[in-house]
């Protein structure tokens, strides 16, 4: 069989299990046993045991686990309503206040956590019902809380960068870094445009200014940010370590999680049922990423051995097309499927593919990523089946899910024009890692 077909059969299959809501590593085991059993027989089962065994021996990996474990001890223990109510008094007294509070909160919470769906949910709950109560527009709070969510996996901690920077075999570190301007200047962006409705449209924020915010001193503001402080120093010892290079990815993710612990501590709501269910969820989770990826790199493995990855990387390298409309293809694609399917899944099977075809393009690998990390995360909450929109919907009945829908196609674009910005200018994701 011609390494075309392999490669389109195989990619088929794959997207064609995935669609069924089957869960992602299932998928990819399905897939690669049977391509273990057609292409290389019964031997090659020894090649799947040394791909688990690789894959999973990595030393980077041990930051998953590490920042999971952080956001699941700050969200269980409660201590991320301190800091809510911290930041509600900070914000003064805007027309349109509470967008710019759910933006900021959701950037803040992505910094502590890096979980989209997680925060898109917490604030359906807790910020999304007191907007509507006070007159904001459903949609345009909808859309906020759901682009600011969005921010989490770009913004570190991100898990997603750490498994993108195992298997494309890049930074971890300089990955992570990278990330932090983009994402604030998504965050601006999203000010921008909210606070430009509200200016040309005042009923989308349809409450009195002077009511907006409860008078609050000078004295409770003080107050405020010094309980805010032990966050502050959480973030710092995740994206300060490693930008100041004492600390690599993995070391600062446990730097983190004692963050996070004295944090609990200090506001007298750490207790043992709260830490075991952390450390449980966080093992399940991890256990469920880890054999995701060693899947992923074994499906990567196969297109090697059939030479259907050197064959495409002749194939593009023919092709011959300026590197700025092979970059437009290479984006295009996965925006398109994430659409209707799992992203993180696809992830996974973009990058063996994709890392061969950024050497010959001579792409900075950095910059690359992020780029695709960008595509991947616009995708949860791109209709019809973005995973962050149904986390959103999930947690609030105050909204239908057409509504939802209609509400994120705005920041969709927003999230298009910030990357068009980062590809047009390099320097805005790669002027950090160079610190490094």
């Amino acid at each position: 069989m011609e390494w075309w077909a392999i490669l389109t059969v195989g990619l088929t299959l794959l997207l064609a299990v995935f669609m069924t809501g089957v869960p992602i590593f299932v998928a990819f085991l399905l897939i690669n046993i049977t391509g273990v059993l057609i292409i290389l027989g019964q031997p090659g089962f020894g090649l799947v045991a040394n791909s688990i065994f690789e894959t999973t021996n990595i030393a980077a990996l041990s930051a998953i686990p590490l920042f999971i474990l952080m956001g699941e001890l700050l969200f269980r223990s409660g201590s991320i309503d301190i800091l809510f109510d911290a930041v509600d008094k900070l914000v003064g007294r805007v027309r349109g206040r509470q967008y710019v509070l759910c933006i900021t909160l959701s950037t803040i919470f992505g910094a502590l956590s890096g979980a989209a769906m997680g925060v898109a949910a917490m604030m359906a709950r807790t910020l999304f019902p007191g907007m509507l109560d006070r007159g904001y527009d459903p949609k345009l709070s909808t859309g906020a809380i759901l682009a600011g969510a969005s921010l989490a996996p770009i913004i570190p901690p991100s898990v997603l960068v750490i498994i993108i920077g195992t298997l494309a075999n890049v930074s971890i570190a300089g990955l992570l870094i990278a990330g932090i301007l983009p994402g604030l200047m998504l965050a601006g962006l999203f000010f921008i445009y909210t606070l430009g409705r509200v200016r040309l449209n005042p009923v989308l924020a349809n409450e009195d200014v002077r009511a907006s915010s409860v008078d609050v001193s000078v004295g409770e503001k003080i107050r405020a940010t010094l309980r805010v402080l032990p966050f502050v120093l959480i973030i710092f010892c995740v994206m300060g370590f490693i930008l100041l290079g004492v600390a690599t990815p993995s070391e600062s993710a446990a730097t983190g999680v004692a963050g996070a612990i004295l944090t609990a501590a200090y506001y007298r709501k750490l207790t043992w049922k709260m830490f075991s269910e952390s450390l449980a969820s966080a093992a399940f989770i991890t256990s469920m990423i880890l054999v995701i990826m060693a899947s992923s790199k074994m499906f990567s493995q196969l297109l090697a051995f059939t030479g259907s990855t050197r064959a495409l990387t002749e194939v593009v390298v023919g092709l011959d097309f300026p590197a700025y409309l092979m970059l437009f293809i290479m984006m295009l694609i996965p925006f398109i499927l994430c659409m209707f399917i799992d992203q993180i899944a696809l992830m996974l099977v973009v990058i063996p593919i994709y890392q061969p075809l950024i050497k010959t393009l001579e792409f900075d690998p950095i910059w690359f990523w992020l780029l695709m990390l960008l595509n991947v995360t616009v995708g949860g909450i791109t209709p019809p089946f973005g995973y962050t929109i149904f986390a959103f919907k999930g947690a609030t009945d105050r909204v239908n899910l057409q509504q939802v829908f209609s509400a994120t196609w705005p920041f969709v674009l927003i999230f298009l024009v910030g990357m068009v910005l980062i590809a047009a200018f390099p320097p805005i994701a790669t002027v950090l890692p160079r610190l490094l």
